[in-house]
């Protein structure tokens, strides 16, 4: 690959919080892995869709106040702060299910509340990314931060296998718990740049990332493009289990052989969204991966087993995170230093909203029909509307190339 893909690596505070944070993701995946084992093994099925919906919901309702703080707060105290808060209760969870305390309603309100510091203090770690390279590598940061995220998600599971095998479920809560220090620890070395803040109220500055949606070429064009791609497309993420276990009868290895395979799509496009844009721009390497992500869904809901059913998920799994790594980009090349927490925070609204009311909706017609029909169904409906945008509106994502070449 191009040496831009891996250009950000030679920035040490860019480093040190990219290791810092892998290794936090690492536990937090051994966290919820061992949670769903504990969960499935002391409660019935539907608890544990609360316990992951609980550390969800908090995206769509706090990433504006999230954005606020972080233009308004120095991003720095933020992160370690809602860190260090998220260490805490990470270490009462494992606290509670190591001396039998736990109940699956005290873990989902657990959840909420880790759930609640997260969508605080992510703003901030988005908004700070651009303070850690110069300009032109930084859609290579953004899609190595992605990468990390999905190596985690990769790594997570397997050593949490290790640490429950080692020392039951307490043991891998407690190396989640142990993991935040690893990203506080970067943080606080890492020499961060002090960026313009701004003073006005939450609410005033909440309306300021609504009004720069509105207002801004790039990120009005790109919007509805995140919102369709999230509503329709991103819940094959969700189903990923019922795909294996329901479809394939493949039980626990099919699972992991499927969330592994999106995994590993995932980093590969990660890895490479910077040398594609800085091949093919930022319009063109959008429209790629929104265009591909349709077909590498219908090929995923039509492989006639595992095997090939992991190809493809495989293919949507790199699709997908080329897209949210696309929409990323272009919201952090197009808002100023000192409204950039609020605008991004716009962005995780849109996905942490339509991401759940997408499984709400689909979840029901799966059961309804078959997993299989609606996953093809998401394909061709997300090729559909991209097909009639395009005839009724060829130039709608113009802004974008216009602003961000």
């Amino acid at each position: 690959m191009p040496s831009t893909t891996f250009a950000p690596f030679r920035h040490r505070a860019f480093l040190l919080v990219w290791f810092g944070a892998m290794v936090s993701n690492i536990g937090t995946w051994m966290e919820t892995t061992a949670l769903s084992y504990y969960v499935a093994d002391h409660a019935a099925a539907s608890w544990s869709g609360v316990v992951a919906a609980a550390g969800f919901l908090p995206t769509a309702f706090l990433s504006p106040i999230g954005g606020a703080w972080a233009d308004r707060f120095r991003r720095r105290n933020v992160m370690i702060w809602t860190n260090s808060i998220s260490a805490v209760i990470a270490a009462a969870i494992a606290l509670i299910v190591a001396t039998g305390d736990a109940t699956p309603g005290l873990l989902a309100l657990m959840a909420l509340a880790a759930g609640c510091a997260n969508a605080i203090g992510f703003p901030s770690f988005q908004a700070t990314l651009p303070d850690l390279v110069p300009k032109e590598e930084l859609v290579a940061a953004i899609g190595l931060s992605s990468t990390q995220w999905n190596l985690g998600r990769i790594l997570g599971p397997t050593a949490a296998g290790i640490a429950i095998w080692i020392g039951g479920v307490p043991a891998a809560l407690w190396c989640n718990a142990a993991s935040f220090f690893a990203v506080i620890l970067a943080i606080a070395l890492a020499k961060i740049p002090e960026t313009t803040r701004t003073k006005r109220p939450i609410l005033h500055a909440i309306r300021d990332s609504i009004s720069f949606g509105r207002t801004n070429p790039a990120v009005r064009s790109m919007l509805p493009v995140m919102f369709l791609i999230a509503l329709i497309g991103a819940p094959f993420i969700g189903f990923i289990a019922q795909m294996a276990t329901k479809v394939f009868n493949t039980e626990q290895s099919g699972t992991s052989l499927l969330v592994t395979a999106q995994g590993v799509g995932a980093v590969i496009a990660g890895a490479s969204i910077g040398s594609l844009t800085h091949r093919f721009g930022m319009r063109r390497t959008m429209l790629g991966a929104v265009v591909s992500f349709g077909p590498a869904i219908i090929a995923y809901g039509l492989a006639p087993n595992i095997i090939f059913a992991a190809i493809g998920v495989a293919l949507a799994g790199g699709a997908y995170m080329a897209c949210i790594s696309s929409f990323s980009s272009i919201t952090q090349q197009s808002a100023p230093p000192e409204l950039r927490g609020r605008a991004l925070s716009l962005n995780n609204f849109v996905l942490g909203f339509a991401y759940p009311l997408g499984l709400f909706i689909e979840g029901p017609l799966a059961d309804a029909t078959s997993l299989r029909a609606v996953t093809v169904g998401t394909g061709v409906l997300t090729l559909g509307i991209l097909a009639v945008g395009r005839l009724l509106k060829p130039q709608f994502t113009e802004p974008i190339g216009l602003a961000l070449s």
